[in-house]
């Protein structure tokens, strides 16, 4: 496939390698977006049937995207958080169980287990990344496969890392953790969109992202699927909308025990938002129509010769299979400098993030060839 750029309102002299901090909006998200605060104007053209139609299309859009056959198991969330709070107040924890999470992890996949591990009086055992180079992904996922015990409860991790992609091995991670009974809760937020993400293959518990970044969509909206365990579970927030036959608004005094089919339940209220719901949408179609699988290969080819020649300057860069292409970190070799490397970035206009010891680079199908070249001609010069 080619470069998208002339679909996105990037500025010409600025080069956009920082998606894992936010994607730039597509005009096509923008404009939804400005025809859902229009809306709003005149809220007699509003029906109740409006509440649902949209939101509805919108959870069959990421069901597509993430090759789930039920869209009724996918529901609309506002952030990681929310969507992980929904399975730690249905884990079950007894006094000497544990939760693995690895090192470094966002924060919006550690501090909901932290909460419940303390009330249960239950462990947290933290895979902290290796301190060498080679064969790093591959240890890492070693340790977390060899760290899961009969007491493991919940292995919760992102699909990649959000600090330098690290690709954590779900398909391994899925198999031993029903092997102990344990389930798998997966922050997908740095990959959904841009890499693959098959629910039939890897089959996680829970698969929850935000919006913001590789899913194309705005701010405070994100979407998020919960497997069968979690079918008859109690969700944090009681919504009028998640109950059985909330359509029927002359009917919502008469209150219903039942809630709305599959995972409907953990979906955040006021989820038919007129002006996020049809902006996610707009961006889970182009995903949808170009394939993450169309997607992760563009940025293959798009950063395989860079990290090449970075890495003949010395720069270390986690190999292929245990690395993402939509995002990987920049170690430094000893003669690297980083507060003068970020100066030179800064000065060239190259935006980039900086994570732990690493240069976070992040590119998505708006980049082309050119920006990667910037960015390592400004690395690469003394």
């Amino acid at each position: 496939m080619d470069c998208k750029k002339k679909e996105f309102n990037l500025s010409s002299d600025v080069t956009y390698l920082n998606c894992a901090y936010m994607s730039p909006l597509m005009h096509c998200v923008e404009e939804a977006g400005i025809i859902g605060i229009q809306k709003k104007r005149q809220p007699n053209h509003i029906s109740g049937q409006d509440f649902f139609t949209e939101s509805d299309i919108l959870r069959k859009e990421f069901a597509q995207l993430i090759n789930c056959h039920k869209s009724e198991n996918c529901v609309i969330i506002p952030s990681v958080s929310y969507g992980m709070a929904n399975v730690a107040k249905n884990l079950k924890l007894k006094k000497g169980d544990n939760i693995i999470v690895v090192g470094e992890q966002f924060p919006s996949n550690v501090y909901p287990w932290m909460e419940v591990a303390q009330k249960a009086e239950a462990e947290i055992i933290t895979i902290a990344p290796p301190n060498e180079i080679q064969d790093r992904g591959k240890t890492w996922n070693d340790q977390i496969l060899k760290t899961i015990n009969e007491k493991t409860k919940l292995v919760a991790c992102g699909h990649i890392h959000w600090a330098d992609g690290t690709i954590f091995d779900l398909r391994s991670i899925r198999q031993k953790t029903y092997e102990v009974d344990a389930w798998l809760a997966v922050d997908a937020t740095q990959s959904l969109g841009a890499v693959p993400f098959d629910i039939q293959q890897l089959k996680p518990d829970a698969l929850v992202a935000a919006g913001y970044k590789s899913l194309m969509g705005p701010y405070s909206i994100g979407m998020a699927y919960y497997g069968s365990v979690l079918s008859n579970g109690s969700p944090i927030e009681q919504s009028w909308i998640n109950r059985f036959e909330s359509e029927n608004f002359s009917n919502l005094v008469n209150y219903n025990e039942n809630y709305q089919p599959g995972a409907l339940r953990y979906e955040v209220g006021e989820h038919s938002n007129f002006i996020l719901v049809p902006m996610m949408l707009e961006a889970l179609k182009k995903l949808n129509e170009w394939k993450p699988e169309n997607i992760q290969q563009y940025l293959i080819d798009l950063v395989d010769n860079p990290i090449s020649v970075l890495r003949n300057f010395g720069f270390k860069i986690e190999e292929t299979k245990y690395r993402a292409s939509n995002l990987f970190g920049i170690r430094l070799a000893e003669h690297h400098q980083m507060d003068k490397l970020k100066s030179k970035l800064l000065d060239a206009n190259i935006i980039v993030s900086y994570r732990g010891d690493a240069i976070r680079v992040s590119p998505n199908i708006y980049n082309d060839s050119n920006d990667l070249a910037t960015l390592v001609e400004v690395l690469t010069t003394k």
